[in-house]
């Protein structure tokens, strides 16, 4: 199979890419320096001549973008976010639940699910939470806890929090499988579905599990069932990849 896949400078489309290569899969990525995605007549030519069997957007761009994308391949697949919902009403949250996120990344998101679905019969939205990985930069929980005890001297978590969040390995091979048989409508992809872990044993967890010599210090200042359940996910629980401290 011959797969686009967009955000390739990002965080997780080269975990992805890494996984569809180890199955034998193709991989492309959208150079934008070469081809310029708001000309849409040469971004079209371009397209049509890559031949793709499958298209995974995960790369940043206009709602607008997302939905040309999605009405260029039958096989495709967008990556959404947990930011989609508020903490109220509390979750968990199911693939059903209606949206109501007040923030611009949120808000961004649920506007290209919209463009999706709207261009496509029959698309693949996964939504996914916080993304856990030893060395991928950007939005990466073990490496912002880092960032936490280096500049707070501490780790700040709150125990009444429950956050949505898996391995990018895991996640990884999730949206692979999704992209190899697709399974038209929304998913929630979260390792923390099912057990439930709060963010403070997560952190304590990661600490134990990789080194680190975090001071972990639980609070209760932000509450939140941030849990994404419904439908099959697919990925392991967190229990596989870490031990409660």
């Amino acid at each position: 199979m011959r797969i686009l896949i967009t955000g390739l400078n990002g965080t997780l489309a080269p975990r992805l890419a890494e996984a569809a290569r180890a199955a034998g899969h193709e991989v492309i990525g959208w150079d934008r320096k070469a081809v310029d995605i708001e000309n849409e007549a040469l971004s079209a030519a371009w397209l049509s001549a890559q031949s793709v069997d499958a298209i995974a957007h995960l790369g940043m761009a206009s709602a607008r973008f997302a939905g040309w994308l999605a009405s260029r391949c039958p096989n495709f697949l967008f990556t959404s976010t947990v930011m989609v919902f508020e903490n109220e009403p509390d979750g968990p949250h199911d693939v059903a639940d209606a949206r109501n996120s007040s923030n611009d990344y949120g808000r961004y998101k649920a506007e290209c699910e919209d463009a999706v679905l709207l261009a496509s019969e029959r698309p693949v939205i996964a939504r996914i939470g916080w993304q856990i990985d030893e060395s991928r930069p950007g939005n990466n929980m073990l490496l912002t806890l880092d960032e936490w005890q280096r500049r707070d001297g501490c780790v700040k978590a709150s125990s009444a929090w429950t956050p949505a969040c898996s391995f990018m390995a895991d996640t990884a091979a999730a949206l692979l499988r999704l992209i190899e048989r697709p399974l038209p409508g929304v998913h929630h992809l979260d390792s923390n579905a099912d057990e439930a872990w709060r963010f403070d044993e997560v952190a304590r967890a990661l600490a134990a599990r990789f080194g680190r010599d975090w001071r972990v210090e639980a609070h209760q200042d932000y509450r939140h069932d941030q849990r994404l359940v419904g439908g099959p996910s697919g990925l392991p629980p967190l229990s596989a990849r870490l031990t409660r401290q």
